[in-house]
């Protein structure tokens, strides 16, 4: 294989394409980085909460993966987690020697205390400027290696030829004239699909345009119905939903309702630092009681100086709004946070089409089970981001698992219409309402049905045509809200209000696969397993 059969495509710049990017040239290829907006643009620098690795004295990589496992509602792929914690030194290491400027006391690194972790182990870099100062050293990192960036350059389709080649159309960000490219092979890195809820934490790039795309071209998807709300984001009309750091409610920081009153005491023996979903549903249980729109932030009781110096970005932003961290209680509410699910791989970040990888958000590598423990995410990209990169360039069979549960979907095919700013807020609103923090299988029947009927409009008739940005977002949408009917239990991130416990017969992954793709292997004479759960009646 020659070399620039070689070159991968590594499409999306948060940590885990950047970082995959860094190590491949390192080891030796020469990698092409693709965005859609701006290299700089992506989930990873929003991320204050930080990086886990259990480095202090008093911790292990066996304590974390516990916490790991513990948080993940009995979903957690364990090797995966045993890889992800044991490795998560090294990255760190290697994030040093790249030159990322984390928080120290007296030369050593600080570490602070997240919901469900039992150890102080989670690193900051600028107090809560984590994601953002990882994301400038590496991407400068990247572009003094000299690797080809594209900015403005939107992936609009995959398809898979022979030997692992995979060909990627292309478009710049304005949707003109599209261009096709024979790369061997494509790393998604296009991080989650958050900001196709209408209240969000995400950057308005974090459309899951990556997992539809994968989709289309047959990859296998798994656990999609798991969706994290971050339980405290900023909560006022007119003003965007920022994020409000956990490591607040580490520090001492408290909620209370409309009252005054503290009431997580009464709902979970951590309290505030409960596992995100256990604090969000019972934030939207305190709203739907009071009427209010929000419940409140309180860190008055923190030191003055250390509110401060730990979390600068969260008391200028505060500060806009003439809000003060050590004066003032601040109104949050939960928003869309974490795609937990994604296109499915195994250890060594191969999807289950030869030739194609996923790192990041965008994939599903098991680690998080059914709720992701928070500050495991930056982790994750690094570490599976490291593995994808010695794949590249020492490639080998592989794939995930089948899993037991499979749904085979048919996306309806549509008109083709590139859809408008009214059918994105349209999903944006269905996903809200109806597969939100609480869901019940009347709600989901009726965002199944938005979403059907804006894809019959958006998606293209003819599947050589690339679809739209409304197009994938609906099928993204749709994705999510198939599984979460499927699912007929709740567990994690995933909350029924009509099957409101864990059932044991669902202690186990559910697979997406589109019924064209399962048809398009039949034909070749290869043998895909029928799905073991039907698709639900509606």
């Amino acid at each position: 294989m020659t070399d620039r059969s070689r070159r991968p495509f590594i499409v999306g710049t948060g940590i885990a394409g950047l970082y995959v990017a860094l190590r491949v040239r390192e080891l030796g290829l020469k990698p092409v980085l693709l965005t859609k907006a701006r290299l700089e643009e992506s989930n990873t620098r929003y991320a204050q909460g930080g990086i886990a690795a259990a480095i202090g004295a008093d911790d292990s990589p066996r304590l974390h993966l516990e916490d790991t496992l513990r948080a993940g509602g009995d979903l957690v792929d364990r090797t995966a987690a045993k890889i992800l914690t044991e490795e998560a030194p090294l990255r760190i290491a290697d994030l040093v020697r790249y030159g990322v400027p984390f928080d120290t006391i007296e030369g050593q690194i600080q570490l602070g205390r997240e919901a469900a972790h039992s150890r102080s182990r989670i690193l900051h870099a600028g107090g809560d400027a984590t994601g953002l100062s990882i994301e400038e050293t590496i991407r400068q990192r990247v572009l003094d290696l000299g690797v080809e960036v594209r900015e403005r350059c939107v992936l609009r389709a995959l398809r898979p030829l022979a030997a692992g080649v995979i060909e990627a159309t292309v478009s710049n960000a304005e949707g003109g004239e599209t261009e096709t490219l024979d790369a061997a092979p494509v790393v998604l890195a296009s991080g989650g699909a958050g900001s196709l809820f209408r209240q969000s934490s995400n950057p308005p790039v974090a459309t899951g345009d990556g997992m539809a795309i994968a989709f289309r071209a047959g990859a296998l998807l798994t656990d999609m119905e798991f969706v994290q709300f971050h339980p405290t984001t900023f909560c006022r009309e007119g003003a965007p939903r920022f994020l409000i750091t956990e490591a607040l409610r580490g520090e001492g920081a408290v909620l209370l309702n409309e009252a005054g009153e503290r009431f997580m005491p009464d709902v979970h023996p951590d309290a505030e630092l409960a596992p995100r979903d256990v604090v969000a549903r019972a934030i939207v249980a305190e709203i739907e009681r009071s009427g209010a729109p929000c419940v409140y932030l309180d860190a008055t009781r923190v030191p003055r100086d250390r509110l401060y110096a730990r979390f600068p970005s969260v008391s200028r932003f505060l500060a806009a709004f003439g809000l003060d961290l050590a004066r003032d209680r601040i109104p949050v509410a939960p928003a869309a946070h974490y795609t937990v699910g994604g296109v499915a791989t195994d250890h060594e970040a191969r999807t289950s089409i030869p030739g194609l990888y996923a790192v990041g958000e965008v994939a599903c590598t098991g680690v998080h089970g059914a709720n992701r423990l928070g500050s495991n995410s930056l982790l994750e990209g690094l570490v599976f981001g490291e593995h994808a990169a010695r794949q590249l360039v020492h490639p080998a069979p592989g794939g995930p698992a089948m899993p037991a549960r499979r749904l085979v979907l048919a996306w309806p095919p549509g008109s083709g219409w590139a859809g408008s700013d009214d059918d994105l807020q349209a999903i944006k609103d269905g996903l809200w309402e109806f597969v939100g923090i609480v869901r019940s299988a009347a709600g989901l029947q009726e965002a199944i049905g938005l979403l059907e009927r804006i894809g019959r409009r958006s998606e293209p008739s003819d599947p050589s045509k690339p679809p739209s940005d409304v197009a994938n977002a609906a099928l993204t949408g749709w994705l999510i809200a198939e599984a979460a009917l499927a699912r007929t239990e709740s567990r994690g991130a995933h909350f029924r209000q009509d099957w409101p416990r864990p059932r044991a017969v669902w202690n186990r992954h559910l697979g997406l696969l589109a019924a064209a793709a399962v048809r398009r292997d039949r034909t070749k004479g290869r043998r895909r397993s029928r799905p073991a759960a039907p698709k639900p009646r509606r």
